[in-house]
């Protein structure tokens, strides 16, 4: 077959031997061939040229080391957050600012639907004036159907009466996470996973049930077209075995435009299991299915009051952080899951959370080293210079939640953790700084799946007030596009597949309307994608 050379008005390679092209020769089996210029693709056979990008920019495909395959599913639900979102088929949905509207938005979906639960997702109560969403207030949308609002953070829910009794709670209920009011009465309010599992089940909202149908995978697919994203993790899947032959048979199709990494949930087995079946997995990988590594949650959110925060604890005063696996548990899985050579993605939030995993990693590799392990602490929002240097020691990676730097800025800086800690969450300078393998992402759909957004939150720190959180912490332009490229796929074992415009990677590349050097690090936000190309073949955003 006769390789194709696509022209750029730039390439953006992330390849310091050659950080700028205009030309890349790309195979028929989607593989690069040569990067350059007009003189480096002659002398090579018959080629054929593509010049609908001459006007363009193109980059590496971006890598979004830490997103969920449920922001294509949650849209099938109502969405009830603050800020407005756009959905994978484009529509744009607006944001909530008050109990009422919510109510009313779930009454009009109500309507819309002849019977069975009402769900809404998105929700943040820190946005929201006035008192905490209660099981109330969701009467009032139905006292007959259940009905379900899952928090920004999917660390918590809200039920009304008839999801609470579904699930078998009442004002007996001594479950941590299950709210109850002073006077004893359930609240409405559920937080983290033990205390969630059931009446997500019971609504058929469960885990499992939003990470792997169709409809989810190539929505999932829609969302990462129209933000240049190629690969993608799907940080937390139970993985069962029709899931995964839906995930083969989907990224089989040669339309499929995406390269997935799902983690094995380490909840989903008993823990001697749990290394057995991440093996099995990683065998069966494919070239756009990754299998292997494995995710463990361990505490909840820093805007949920469940994070594990160190002393002082939370700013505001309450002090409720709920383990999902308590320290002795995550140190025995920690140790079973590196000495079995399987790598780890360790949500961490707090500071507390940080703490019980770099020591559980200590022990673990003290005892077993493995070279070129690359651990993973995931979020990591809280880690100061002292724990930054213990992971460094460790030779572990971190993937920072840089999105919360804006997204959720203003309410750490005045509501959850104060100003202090606030400047220095998510400390992408500093981790540079002690050569920590960095990567940055969106958590979505808990933020919106947009890499260039959250280049630009890491570069510049500011709140959607404007507020700037501690500058010092600030990473230049450089290494931002890095942390959603290289340094991602860095975190995935994929960077010698990825990640750069190189000789012998996978022909995956980001395709931009405007040049982040040109538009600048202040509004790097602003540049617009037209799609990607994957494998060598060009998708449109909003095309499939």
């Amino acid at each position: 077959m006769i390789p194709t050379v696509f022209s750029a008005r730039r390439i953006i390679t992330m390849d310091p031997s050659r950080p700028e092209a205009t030309h890349v020769m790309v195979s028929s089996d989607g593989r690069i061939l040569a990067v350059g210029g007009p003189e480096e693709m002659r002398g090579r056979g018959e080629l054929r040229y593509d010049e609908r990008f001459a006007e363009k920019v193109l980059m590496p495909g971006f890598v979004e080391g830490h997103a969920h395959m449920m922001e294509g599913s949650v849209w099938r639900f109502t969405y009830l957050g603050h800020y407005d979102r756009i959905a994978p088929d484009g529509r744009l949905w607006k944001g909530i600012g008050s109990t009422n509207a919510l109510v009313e938005r779930l009454r009009d979906r109500a309507g819309e639907l002849a019977d069975g639960p009402i769900i809404g997702w998105g929700f943040d109560p820190l946005f929201v004036p006035g008192y905490r969403l209660s099981r109330l207030d969701l009467d009032r949308v139905s006292t007959t159907r259940p009905v379900m609002v899952l928090h920004s953070n999917v660390h918590l829910l809200t039920a009304n009466s008839v999801a609470l009794e579904m699930a078998g709670y009442d004002e007996n209920t001594d479950i941590p996470g299950v709210v109850h009011t002073e006077d004893g009465a359930l609240h409405g309010e559920l937080q983290e996973m033990g205390a969630m599992f059931p009446v997500m089940r019971r609504v058929g909202a469960s885990f499992r049930s939003l990470s792997g149908d169709p409809e989810a995978v190539w929505n999932f697919a829609r969302s990462a077209c129209r933000a240049g994203v190629t690969t993608s993790t799907d940080l937390l899947n139970e993985l069962p075995d029709d899931t995964l032959a839906d995930l083969f048979a989907m990224t089989g199709d040669e339309g499929y435009p995406l390269r997935l990494v799902p983690m094995l949930s380490a909840m989903s087995l008993p823990p001697e299991a749990v290394a057995v079946r991440a093996k099995e997995l990683r065998a069966r990988s494919t070239d756009r299915l990754r299998l292997g590594g494995v995710k463990i949650v361990t505490d909840g959110s820093i805007q949920g009051f469940t994070a594990q925060l160190n002393a002082p604890g939370f700013h505001s005063g309450i002090d409720n952080g709920i383990w999902n696996i308590a320290p002795e548990a995550l140190n025995t899985l920690v140790d079973e899951l590196n000495r079995e050579g399987v790598q780890m993605h360790i949500h961490v939030n707090g500071d507390g959370a940080s703490l019980a995993a770099i020591e559980a990693l200590e022990a673990a590799l003290s005892g077993h080293f493995r070279p070129d392990h690359r651990h993973t602490l995931q979020h990591c929002q809280l880690a100061d210079r002292a724990q930054l240097r213990r992971i460094a020691a460790l030779q572990c990676c971190v993937n920072l939640f840089a999105n919360h730097l804006y997204y959720f800025g203003d309410k750490h800086y005045e509501v959850t953790v104060g100003p202090e800690r606030a400047c220095r969450m998510n400390p992408c300078a500093s981790a540079l700084e002690m050569g920590i393998p960095l990567a940055i992402h969106s958590d979505a759909p808990i933020t919106p799946l947009a890499p260039l957004v959250t280049a630009w939150c890491a570069i510049n720190r500011l709140t959607d007030s404007g507020r700037q959180l501690g500058s010092s912490e600030r990473i230049s332009l450089d290494a931002a596009l890095n942390a959603i490229t290289l340094g991602a796929a860095y975190t995935l074992k994929l960077d010698g597949e990825l990640g750069s415009v190189e000789v012998g990677k996978r022909a995956d590349f980001a395709v931009l309307e405007d040049d982040p050097y040109v538009l600048g690090p202040e509004s790097l936000r602003e540049v617009r994608v037209w799609g990607t190309i994957f494998g060598g073949k060009p998708v449109q955003a909003g095309s499939f």
